[in-house]
Formats: C-alpha cells, sequence, structure tokens
C-alpha cells in the first residue's frame, strides 16, 4: 500500500513510499530512522498524534519531525 512520508530532518522531503499492510507507525519509524529515539520527534499521521502501534492505512501522511536541533547552542 501507499503512504505519504514527510521527513522534515534537515532540508526535509516528502515523497510517496510503499509499506506492508499492517505495518505500524513505530516500525516504520524503525525502518527510516535506525538508531534515532522516537522521544526526540513529533511522529503523526494525517496531522494527529497517534501512538506507535496504530496500523498505517493507504493513503495516510505520516510526518516526523525533530523536536531537538543539532549542533545548536545552549
Amino acid at each position: 500500500m501507499r503512504i505519504m512520508f514527510v521527513n522534515n530532518l534537515g532540508g526535509g522531503f516528502a515523497q510517496h513510499i510503499d509499506v506492508a499492510p499492517g505495518t505500524t507507525v513505530a516500525q516504520l519509524f524503525e525502518q527510516k530512522m535506525p538508531g534515532k529515539d522516537a522521544g526526540d520527534y513529533l511522529i503523526r499521521v494525517n496531522r494527529q498524534h497517534v501512538p506507535g502501534e496504530q496500523v498505517l492505512v493507504e493513503g495516510d501522511r505520516l510526518s516526523i519531525t525533530p523536536t531537538k536541533l543539532e549542533g545548536a547552542r545552549a
């Protein structure tokens, strides 16, 4: 099935991607952001906050936005 994936890390990009039916938000985050902590990102589906165990469906729009900017001075 196809969803829109929006990654706002750095310059950001949006693209349609194919995911397996039954894929959860947490599973896709792990695939696209390996080694990253989900707690450091705002993760939304169709502009709504969702739990990691939510199953993605055809046509969903998943966006990942960092809440902390690397290299920023304290």
